[in-house]
């Protein structure tokens, strides 16, 4: 089992436990309470009950239980699939779909869908994980790069780790950025005060974002960002760090903020070389609606406030 600790702040006080622990993690409200029913979930080292009200200062401390032994099954979900071969498989992934099982999260996710779509996935990273070489949180939409065989897994793997990969994310942020350009280099690693985020720290790993202005709309800017490393929640953590955080941002965010289903945040270009013909492949996918039509409101608004 892995054991992590989350302590309550004042502004969740007051809510349910269960409710608690679903918008802290990334647990189900389902396995929260089957996870305190089998005594997996403790309230400053007691037991309580899913109603229980969590108070500022509570230390939650909870333990999952392993998943390696599941099996990750084909389910009949449609792709937007935007390459494919015998190698590799380009898919834009929706806003709100899990990239592959995990505890809380056994169906439902884009392997599901990929084992249903082609039995033909890499093996390198076990089970729970066929064919997924690089990953974006549930609700960050965009292009994902599938290896279908264990030689392209360690192509595409390593163009990952030499930076020779182009990942660009469209991204829409609180404030005003000053620079047009810049470099946000600070390393990132798990929070101190809650095991559940990541946060930039002093003995945490490498990472580099670089971002670039695309549109400003007064309180808010479009932002295009290109990573050099793949840290866990990179560009939200570095955007935090900066003092412009994602719109909508549940985790990383403030409370007061635009209306979205997760942050702002879209996989939008992707390059890469081909692990067997060695030519170079671009795609690129457009906005989600919810992100189009946030942006045309937020142009109307600054149009109507010159």
């Amino acid at each position: 089992m892995t054991k992590e600790q989350i302590i309550i702040h004042e502004d969740i006080k007051g809510t349910r436990l269960d409710k608690a622990l679903s918008e802290l993690t990334d647990l189900s409200r389902s396995l929260i309470q089957s996870m305190l029913k089998s005594g997996d979930i403790l309230v400053n080292n007691e037991s309580v009950k899913a109603n229980y009200k969590v108070q500022t200062g509570d230390t939650i401390t909870y333990q999952i239980r392993e998943v390696t032994e599941l099996v990750a099954e084909a389910e009949d979900i449609p792709l937007d699939i935007y390459y494919e071969d015998k190698d590799v498989l380009v898919v834009n992934k929706p806003q709100g779909m899990v990239v592959h099982p995990a505890a809380g999260h056994m169906s439902g996710t884009l392997v599901n869908a990929l084992l249903y779509h082609c039995q033909d996935l890499s093996g390198i990273n076990g089970v729970i994980r066929p064919g997924i070489v690089h990953r974006i949180d549930k609700d960050t939409s965009g292009l994902l790069m599938v290896a279908k065989n264990d030689t392209a897994h360690v192509s595409l793997s390593s163009q990952l780790k030499d930076k020779t990969s182009d990942r660009i994310y469209l991204a829409l942020v609180h404030g005003d950025i000053k620079h047009q350009k810049g470099t946000i280099e600070a390393p990132i690693g798990r929070a101190k005060e809650d095991r559940k985020k990541m946060a930039v720290v002093a003995d945490g790993k490498e990472a580099r974002t670089h971002f670039e202005v695309v549109e400003r709309f007064g309180d808010y800017t479009l932002i295009k960002c290109q990573l050099d490393t793949g840290r866990t929640h990179q560009i939200r953590v570095h955007l935090k760090y900066i003092g412009h955080p994602l719109a909508a941002d549940p985790k990383y965010g403030p409370k007061n903020t635009l209306n979205g289903h997760g942050q702002f945040l879209h996989a939008s270009e992707l390059g890469f070389e081909h692990p067997t013909t060695g030519e170079r492949l671009h795609f690129e996918a457009p906005l989600p609606t919810i992100f189009e039509e946030t942006l045309n409101r937020l142009r109307e608004k600054s149009e109507r406030d010159l």
